[in-house]
């Protein structure tokens, strides 16, 4: 999306959330860290003269985009989401509606659980220590996770169909816990775990405020007015 703007000359500015330590550059300016709230991100908004927001955040930020939702209505400001499709579960996937659903379907004890959900909510899984936990984050935790048996790894993906078999491989995995967070190469573990028979546990979406979503950067283009092969 960032790519699509610079290129089309478009004036904006990408904002970064601030919880990892080295972002990936982007083509735009760029801002970093929360805005205070509802309050904050109007005051944002009326300060930059912001006449269009595109939430492009993760699709389990659901308080970030509570909040534009209310600050763009609020100031009267274009919103829209660019999220992708949730995956589609596949046969023997157990869903649930969120982090302590997983929490109750995994066994008490003797698990080797793959909990690729990020670092915010690993430490809701100590009231299950008898289990072991792969964690992989992009930046080491700030503190050792409240988790007896588990083991950190850093990296930033995609990771590749063969990685994610063998990294499943190497620990014994036996149960894996992801986000449904809609993306290919996210989904490589979920699919490598099915190969591989193990037990796969999707969390759900949390719900947010009624928004326009598109599915994609040349549907964002045509909301803003640009269409996908001119300039601005």
């Amino acid at each position: 999306m960032a790519q699509a703007l610079a290129e089309r000359g478009c004036d904006a500015v990408f904002s970064y959330a601030g919880v990892t330590a080295a972002p990936i550059a982007q083509p735009l300016p760029t801002r970093s860290g929360g805005f205070g709230g509802v309050p904050g991100l109007i005051a944002y908004l009326h300060a930059e003269k912001i006449t269009h927001v595109i939430d492009a955040t993760h699709p389990f930020a659901a308080g970030m985009s509570a909040n534009a939702v209310a600050a763009c209505a609020e100031t009267a400001t274009a919103l829209c989401a660019l999220e992708r499709a949730p995956w589609s579960l596949e046969p023997g996937w157990t869903p649930v509606p969120d982090i302590p659903g997983a929490l109750v379907v995994l066994p008490d004890r003797g698990a080797r659980v793959f909990l690729a959900i990020g670092k915010q909510n690993v430490d809701a899984f100590a009231p299950k220590p008898d289990n072991f936990y792969l964690l992989r984050m992009i930046d080491p935790p700030a503190a050792p996770p409240a988790l007896p048996e588990c083991h950190v790894l850093t990296g930033r993906g995609p990771f590749s169909a063969e990685d994610e078999r063998a990294l499943l491989e190497h620990h014994a995995i036996t149960h894996v816990v992801a986000k449904n967070g809609g993306a290919p190469s996210a989904r490589r573990k979920l699919d490598a775990a099915t190969a591989l028979g193990l037990r796969v546990i999707v969390i759900a979406r949390p719900d947010v405020p009624a928004r326009q979503v598109c599915r994609s950067v040349p549907d964002v283009l045509r909301w803003l007015g640009h269409d996908t092969d001119l300039g601005v």
